[in-house]
């Protein structure tokens, strides 16, 4: 018998090995999807079974015998084995890679996949001691005495959280507390709503009500405000009523408290989330309560896509346009269309929600492949926001906020109402400028420009991670430096200066990065002790503000005269998700675009026309270049210190394609990234484009075994990248 391993290394290809001895006692061969502790040169890896085979091309003298079966059972359900094995030959990625991509830490050392949770309570002993008077002695034990008195039980991992594994045995040993048995799980169940379903809300969610237990892709295209997490409520009640699981995508961490609190607001119990911003160990016991059932409602961000769920009955995909649902390193996923995968394999249905869709997922609908429903006025009393582009050639502006925006928010504030400034730039300023010679303060790993951080005090490159202290004078001719440009930093600056009796709150990478930061931010912005909140694109994602009722654009020219043929589609994207966080509430919205090219048809068509006007002559110019959803993209992109061999290298693959005579497909480079340098690398790529995802498959399948045998640079670095989102 011979064991087909994945592990986790960069090879494209999986690894034979001899059964163990204690294989032989199983009833048969291993399960697939059960991981396998086997020696790797010098070094003992855990892999996963990915197949059985009787013979191999490996030379019996060099074939080595695993050394331990570490499961039973497979460590992921069959529906998620299958993709996991599909996304890793769709994206071109090894298998190995992929499979540790799915699964926590820990369960990749091999800690058990399932355990029995160990539960411990006070005994009639530890509670009279509790009942006596308290002494000096122990006071750890004590505390843990305590904390043991203010509830019925706790769990070993839940105690280890707070007080360390000493004091629970020396209490153990005392006899103050014991084991005992697992609480009852409590049955599942919905509170019911306050909100009524408009008439909207009620034919979507009888519409996916209908496809339970059928795979069908719903397309919920509701405007910002419009209820589309209610509908999400009531679906999942019914898709999991009888024992099911549902999983929730949401494209940001910031999002997944929120909607996680407004989950258990609604649901008794079965809520776990999935993200980054776990621990080690919080992230296992997610993982397992998810594999082993007691998860009913899985809540999380993109790599939430593999948890491994035995009884999915539905996937919500919310903000689905969300270029954060794309991984931009290592293993190039997307989880929103995983997610349709998943849900094909899986025969349940999948809801993609959004206010502003990509053009991908419209073209689909318009196809007829998903369902499409529409939301499209706001719940309740709210209407949508009045928008109004600000001229910045006819208006003198104060760091970057003209005067009509100044009035205009000084209005607001005094009739109550909460206000959003948006601009996605973080930092102080984008450079420091020397006005006597033209110095710019360069970044000396990149072909960009410092970020000044007055706060932090620093110089840092938002690309590479540099960073070093703020110059006084131009290191070129000696003159005084000048900041140039606005970042949100400085825009808090200005706006504490102009009201003063209006406190502020930030939101950006740099407010958020400290654990809990975000739900601070935004619990001061709901209480109404914030009254204007800066941020960037942190707070497009879908946020409810009630009491906002002014949204102010800073700079929205970032995307018009971008190289990226999706720029000026995300540009739109934004521009509306902003927008469409006023208005929610008592009080009417309002939006205020600053622009230097209000005559711009994009901007003038989006305030006329809405988002679907936007997007349909986007599609029609879309189909005119032949760009997808009209071609099928990949991009081969390299990176290497030497910038002579990268090329080289890049021109070797491009002769490779020519042998394989594929043409219908194109390969079209090498050609510089729009960041040549970055982190002392030099940075390349090509593009491949055709009409066809077949010709596209078959085409990668047999160039990158070419390409993978290419010489290149010392150091090269080369990736595949299907479907990207970016081509610069």
């Amino acid at each position: 018998m011979i064991l087909q391993i994945a592990l986790d290394t960069p090879l494209r290809r999986v690894f034979d090995y001899r059964a163990p001895a204690q294989s032989s006692g199983l009833d048969g061969a291993p399960r697939l999807g059960v991981r396998v502790r086997v020696p790797f040169g010098r070094q003992q890896l855990i892999g996963i079974l990915i197949g059985v085979a009787s013979e191999s091309a490996v030379a019996e003298a060099k074939l080595k015998t695993a050394l331990e079966i570490l499961d039973l059972h497979p460590i992921v359900d069959p529906v998620t084995f299958d993709l996991l094995c599909w996304a890793a030959e769709y994206y071109h990625h090894p298998i190995g890679e992929v499979f540790a991509a799915a699964l926590p830490v820990s369960l990749r050392a091999g800690q058990p996949a399932l355990q029995k949770p160990e539960w411990w309570s006070l005994s009639e002993t530890g509670r009279l001691e509790l009942s006596a008077p308290s002494t000096r002695r122990a006071p750890q034990q004590r505390a843990l005495l305590e904390w043991l008195g203010t509830r019925e039980h706790a769990t070993s991992d839940e105690i280890g959280e707070a007080f360390k594994p000493a004091q629970l045995r020396s209490l153990a040993a005392r006899g103050w507390i014991a084991q005992a048995a697992a609480p009852p799980t409590a049955a599942l169940s919905l509170r019911p709503s306050d909100v009524d379903l408009t008439e909207s809300q009620a034919h979507c969610v009888a519409a996916v009500l209908e496809s339970l237990a059928t795979f069908a892709a719903h397309l919920l295209y509701g405007v910002t405000g419009s209820g589309k997490t209610e509908v999400y409520l009531r679906v999942i009640a019914a898709a999991i009523a009888d024992g099911g699981q549902a999983l929730v995508l949401v494209p940001e961490i910031a999002l997944t408290p929120q909607l996680v609190d407004r989950f258990r607001r609604r649901f008794n119990s079965g809520v776990v989330a999935v993200h980054s911003g776990l621990s080690g160990t919080e992230r296992r016991d997610a993982w397992r309560a998810a594999h082993g059932g007691q998860a009913r409602i899985i809540i999380g961000t993109r790599s939430a896509v593999f948890t491994s769920l035995p009884k999915l009955a539905l996937i919500v995909v919310d903000e689905e346009h969300d270029p954060s649902y794309k991984q931009h390193e290592g293993f190039r996923y997307s989880a929103r269309d995983l997610a349709v995968i998943r849900a094909r394999g899986a025969a349940v249905p999948v809801i993609l929600g959004s206010a502003t869709p990509s053009l991908e997922t419209l073209e689909n609908s318009a196809t007829g492949r998903y369902f499409k429903h529409l939301l499209p006025q706001r719940a309740g009393e709210a209407q949508p926001p009045r928008m109004t582009l600000v001229d910045l050639r006819r208006h003198a502006a104060e760091q970057g906020l003209s005067t009509p925006a100044m009035q205009t928010m000084a209005q607001h504030l005094q009739a109550g109402g909460q206000i959003i400034v948006f601009l996605n730039r973080r930092g102080y300023a984008p450079s420091l400028f020397c006005n006597a010679c033209g110095w710019v303060a360069p970044c000396a790993h990149c072909d960009a420009r410092m970020t000044l951080h007055r706060r932090a005090a620093q110089l840092r490159c938002h690309h590479c991670g540099a960073h070093g202290p703020v110059p006084t004078i131009c290191a070129s001719c000696g003159q005084a430096l000048h900041a140039v440009g606005q970042g949100t930093e400085r825009v808090e600056e200005t706006l504490a200066r102009l009201f003063p009796d209006a406190p502020l709150a930030r939101l950006d990478r740099d407010t958020a990065s400290a654990r809990g930061a975000v739900v601070g931010v935004l619990d001061r912005v709901h209480s109404g002790e914030a009254r204007i909140l800066i941020g960037t694109q942190m707070l497009t994602k879908g946020h409810h503000f009630p009491e906002v009722s002014l949204v102010v654009i800073l700079d929205a020219d970032q995307g018009l005269f971008a190289s990226d043929f999706r720029a000026t589609e995300r540009l739109a994207q934004t521009i509306t998700q902003v927008a469409g966080r006023a208005g929610r509430g008592r009080l009417a919205g309002e939006v205020l675009i600053q622009t230097q090219f209000p005559e711009h048809p994009l901007l003038n068509r989006l305030i006329r026309d809405g988002y679907e006007g936007f997007a349909l002559s986007a599609l029609e110019e879309r189909r005119e270049a032949g760009w997808p959803p009209y071609s099928r993209l990949a991009i081969l992109r390299a990176e290497a210190r030497d910038s002579l061999g990268l090329d080289a290298f890049l021109r070797a693959a491009v002769d490779s394609s020519g042998r394989l005579r594929e043409a219908a497909v194109k390969v079209l480079g090498p050609a510089s990234a729009l960041m040549a340098r970055r982190a002392d690398h030099f940075r390349a790529h090509l593009l491949v484009e055709t009409a066809s995802r077949a010709h596209l498959q078959r085409f990668l399948k047999n160039w990158l075994a070419l390409v993978d045998e290419l010489p290149g640079p010392p150091g090269l670095r080369w990736s595949i990248d299907v479907d990207p989102l970016d081509v610069d």
